[in-house]
């Protein structure tokens, strides 16, 4: 799995300085390429940083940290590269765009490397490392199936053990194979380095004889505890005198990030805009052609502070949209169930032939960037519902409407309308209750991978 890594950084990383020479070269750079082939063995600094900073084998590291820490190191490295280059060059002269595009690059073909990499490797056998699961109650169950969901995350649960003789068989289809006394025997039989302690509501005596027991068995010991509800990103630990503590960054109430975030917005949102001017005006005409009726499609939603917002839409739908939803479930009975459950058919009858073609690429959206424009809605966000859907939301509305919704969200990079309806609402709190720049920008960067393979659209 490292050497996968290494491999996946490696090319990435000679890839992004060759496409930098060669691009500039084909701009009249007046200079010969050799000039910088001698710096190749400088990639081993890169892998170097990468490798100081846990970028190998990056088992158990959220994707949001594993894009900051690509980020900082490689900045980082190209920095002190440059400053050297400054501080001991010999009369030659090296080119700062060559820099420019090489850094750049390598930022994008890094973390497409890494994606790729989990895309074609993640579901075979030898990748990531075995982890056993200590407990076989409901939390052992749900670190399971989030381990088996995400194979990317490189653990690979391998057995379940727990003290209770009544808990036997299989756990989301894991062995239970005992009691915790076989931890030892199978960490050297298996060779299993990483364990997980999936017991949060265990009594504190049996906890600490459980962690002083098998924290010299397994190298990687990680332990859940009984703090379901609160923030997992950007969660430190503080040592209080030998007490252990756990810093929660607000970073709600930080104005530095808040303020990175409205900047993000404003630009990105202006460039983007900018650049798809000719095909907004392109699907403008391509729905007039198509069926009667206006171009764009305005509702009321909920926004920041639970204030009620204009949001727009490219019409994706017939004007006699409720009749012909009326009559497809009349004619087809087996199907309201589940549509007053979600409010989604993958067959809408209501939609029309080009709103079939924007709702699977979310181009019907791309009006909400005169939203965003307006303070009113965010790049990222949670999904702006209406005054209906306030009751699903339940004890998590507060959280919902401390941020303003967003054209794009974690429910969208995560299966989009795969996802049921208490899914979206679990993955809005995770979002208010973890939000960074940070998240903001995996999310982006994960949107146009979506967009493209059309996850989840319908």
């Amino acid at each position: 799995m490292i050497g996968v890594f290494l491999a996946s950084d490696t090319l990435a990383l000679l890839g992004a300085a060759l496409a930098g020479v060669y691009l500039r070269l084909a701009f009249n750079g007046e200079y010969h390429p050799s000039l910088y082939w001698h710096l190749w063995p400088v990639i081993g600094l890169f892998l170097l940083a990468y490798w100081a900073s846990g970028l190998y084998p990056t088992v158990g590291l959220s994707p949001v940290d594993e894009l900051r820490r690509i980020c900082l190191c490689t900045t980082l490295t190209y920095l002190a590269l440059g400053a050297a280059i400054f501080l001991f060059q010999e009369g030659e002269t090296y080119s700062r765009g060559i820099f420019l595009l090489a850094w750049l690059f390598s930022l994008i073909a890094v973390l497409a490397g890494r994606l790729i990499v989990r895309q074609l490797f993640s579901r075979y056998t030898w990748w990531g490392y075995p982890v056993l699961i200590l407990g076989a109650g409901r939390t052992g169950e749900l670190v399971i199936k989030t381990l088996q969901h995400q194979p990317g995350f490189g653990l690979k649960p391998l057995a379940v053990l727990d003290d209770n003789p009544n808990k036997r068989g299989e756990l989301a289809g894991v062995p239970i194979l005992g009691p915790l006394s076989l931890a030892p025997a199978l960490a050297v039989e298996r060779e299993i380095s990483y364990a997980i302690i999936a017991m949060p509501g265990v009594q504190r005596e049996k906890l600490m004889t459980i962690l002083e027991r098998y924290a010299h068995t397994f190298p990687h010991l990680l332990m859940i505890p009984d703090l379901f509800g609160i923030a997992s990103l950007w969660v430190a630990t503080k040592d209080l005198g030998g007490v252990l503590g756990l810093e929660l960054r607000q970073n709600l109430l930080l104005p530095g990030p808040r303020m990175t975030k409205a900047c993000l917005d404003v630009c990105l949102t202006v460039v983007i805009g900018l650049l798809l001017l000719p095909l907004i005006a392109l699907i403008a005409v391509l729905i007039k052609i198509d069926s009667p009726g206006p171009i764009l499609y305005s509702q009321e939603r909920l926004g920041r502070g639970a204030q009620h917002f204009t949001v727009w839409k490219f019409r994706s739908m017939r004007l006699d949209a409720d009749q012909a939803l009326e009559r497809y479930l009349r004619e087809n009975p087996n199907l309201k169930e589940n549509w007053e459950l979600d409010h989604k058919l993958k067959d809408d009858p209501r939609i029309t032939r080009v709103g079939k073609l924007l709702r699977r690429t979310s181009l019907d959206e791309l009006p909400q960037l005169w939203n965003v424009l307006r303070r009113e809605m965010s790049l990222v966000g949670p999904r702006p519902i209406v005054d209906r859907e306030v009751w699903r939301y339940a004890d998590k509305f507060e959280l919902y409407a401390r941020v303003s919704p967003g054209l794009t969200g974690l429910w969208q990079v995560s299966g989009r309308n795969d996802v049921s309806y208490d899914e979206r609402v679990n993955l809005d709190a995770y979002y208010v209750r973890n939000w960074s720049v940070w998240l903001d920008i995996y999310i982006l960067i994960r949107t146009v991978w979506v967009v493209l393979v059309w996850d989840g659209a319908y």
